[in-house]
Formats: structure tokens, C-alpha cells, sequence
């Protein structure tokens, strides 16, 4: 009997659906509208992470040391920078092979190789290139040379790189915070439509409403079929947006590919489309839902 009555529920609430033809379609747009937004989060977020850990990666502590300073006493600071826990690697770079491959990144530029020829000094110090086993430990590694104060370091140029990385960390959660507020208000947008559908679709059928309740028809029976009908308008506004972003992250994966090779749209948008699938269509039919019954608990009084 239960299983009966389901099933009348659910065809009850597709013939809703489908008489309403355009409104259901109104209804599915704006709701796609949402769940665009949302999906372009996702990517959002994927793409500033990998932006994010490619700057993390290159990100290093340079160690300049004065010009008189002597090898021995540069490799004594070396030493003491491997034995730390925090660091991966240490690359020193004499004052020679500085000026060498100073020499190298400029030698068509004329007065660059010129007013080297007329200084006849080697302006360039030597340094140390230290990278991190963790891109966190960086500021421990900063300040185990400020400790030390080692007489021989002229600069580290650890916090320039340091301000640069939290600069666009902080702007791309900026734009991920204007990104989820956008999604947000088109999510309500989608609910007061989807809510004035059905208000209107409870409007128009007010006739056969009292014909059941008259034959004794229960609150589950007239409100179900409502309820179907928006979890429709939230299943088939996440499958519209699904669908679209095959075409689109294809477009737009080479233009950012040229930006960050490393991160390829379409790939990341086929490897992860089971979980991007699953997010669009729970939000979209929990939205569908919710819709539906705020509408029904408003004007369904049975």
C-alpha cells in the first residue's frame, strides 16, 4: 500500500512538473544560474591551490654574504643550515660563478656587459639558496639566522618573497569569499522563484487540492507531489549545469594553461566529475526541496 502510494505521489508530482512546462523551465534556469556559480567555485578553488603550490615550491631563503666574507666562514653557515630539521636543501653560489652567470642572462645587453668591463670589480656577493622541507617552515628557518646573526650575512630575502605569496593568498580569498556571497544570493534568488512556481502551481490545481481532501486524501498525499516537483527543478538544473561545463572547461582549459601549465581544467574537471556531479545535484535538489516546502507549509494548509 505504502509502496502504491509512492509511486502515485512521484507521478503526480511529474505530471506537475510537466503541465507547468514553462515555469518549470524558468524555474531550472535561474537555479542553474546558482549552481554555475557554485561549480565555478569549485574550479576557483582548484585553481588558486595550485597557483598557491607552485609559488609555495619556488619559494626560498636567500642568504647574501658580505663581500670580504671567506668561503670557510660561508661554509661554516652553510653547515649550521643543514643540520637544521626544517631544511630540504642548501646551494651555495660563490661570488664567481654569480658574476658568470650574471654575465650569461645579460651578454646581448651592451651597456649591462660594458659597465661591468669599465667597473672591473666583482660587484655580486656570494649566497646561499636554502629550500624547505615544508613551505610553513620557512619562517623557523628566518628566524634561526636572525638568532644566529651571523657577521658575514649582508640581507636575506626571505620576507619580500614571504609578502608576496600572503599578498595573492589574500587576494584569492577575496575573490573565493565575493565568489561564495554571488552564490549565495543567487541560491535565494532560486528559492523565491522556485517558491512563487509552486505557490502558483498550488494556486491553479486549488480545485483538485479540495476534491482530495474531500475523498480523504492525507497531508502527505496533496503535499508530496509538490515536494517531487522541486527535487524535478533541482535534478534537472544540476544536470543543465553539468552539462555545460563540458564544453566550457574544454574552451577554457588552454587559456589557463597558458597562465599555469601545471593545472589543466578539463583534466581536473573529468578526473573529479563523479564528485563535482554529486555536489551539483545535492545542492541543486536540496534546494528544489527546500523551495517546495517552504511554499507548501505557507499556502498548502491541509
Amino acid at each position: 500500500m505504502a509502496l502504491t502510494t509512492l509511486k502515485r505521489v512521484l507521478s503526480a508530482g511529474y505530471v506537475s512538473f510537466r503541465r507547468n512546462a514553462w515555469l518549470s523551465l524558468a524555474t531550472i534556469m535561474v537555479m542553474a544560474l546558482a549552481l554555475f556559480v557554485i561549480g565555478n567555485l569549485i574550479f576557483l578553488g582548484a585553481f588558486a591551490n595550485t597557483v598557491l603550490a607552485q609559488l609555495e615550491s619556488r619559494i626560498d631563503v636567500s642568504i647574501y654574504f658580505q663581500p670580504n666574507a671567506s668561503e670557510r666562514d660561508i661554509f661554516s653557515v652553510k653547515h649550521d643550515l643543514e643540520s637544521h630539521a626544517d631544511v630540504a636543501d642548501v646551494a651555495y653560489t660563490s661570488r664567481d660563478a654569480a658574476l658568470a652567470a650574471f654575465r650569461d642572462r645579460h651578454k646581448d645587453n651592451q651597456l649591462i656587459t660594458g659597465a661591468l668591463a669599465e667597473l672591473g670589480d666583482n660587484p655580486l656577493e656570494a649566497s646561499i639558496n636554502v629550500k624547505a622541507k615544508d613551505s610553513s617552515r620557512f619562517a623557523a628557518i628566518s628566524s634561526f639566522l636572525e638568532q644566529k646573526n651571523y657577521s658575514i650575512v649582508d640581507k636575506i630575502n626571505f620576507s619580500e618573497n614571504e609578502r608576496v605569496v600572503e599578498r595573492l593568498g589574500s587576494i584569492l580569498t577575496a575573490v573565493r569569499a565575493s565568489g561564495a556571497v554571488l552564490a549565495l544570493v543567487l541560491a535565494v534568488i532560486a528559492m523565491l522563484v522556485a517558491f512563487n512556481t509552486l505557490r502558483l502551481v498550488i494556486y491553479t490545481m486549488r480545485e483538485e487540492i479540495g476534491i482530495m481532501r474531500l475523498v480523504g486524501g492525507t497531508g502527505w498525499f496533496i503535499r508530496g507531489p509538490f515536494l517531487v516537483s522541486g527535487a524535478l527543478y533541482g535534478f534537472f538544473a544540476a544536470l543543465v549545469t553539468t552539462v555545460i561545463f563540458f564544453p566550457l572547461t574544454w574552451y577554457a582549459s588552454p587559456k589557463l594553461a597558458f597562465l599555469v601549465p601545471e593545472f589543466n581544467l578539463f583534466s581536473y574537471f573529468l578526473l573529479h566529475l563523479v564528485e563535482f556531479s554529486l555536489i551539483m545535484f545535492t545542492f541543486g535538489i536540496t534546494l528544489g526541496i527546500l523551495s517546495s516546502f517552504i511554499a507548501v507549509r505557507r499556502y498548502l494548509h491541509v
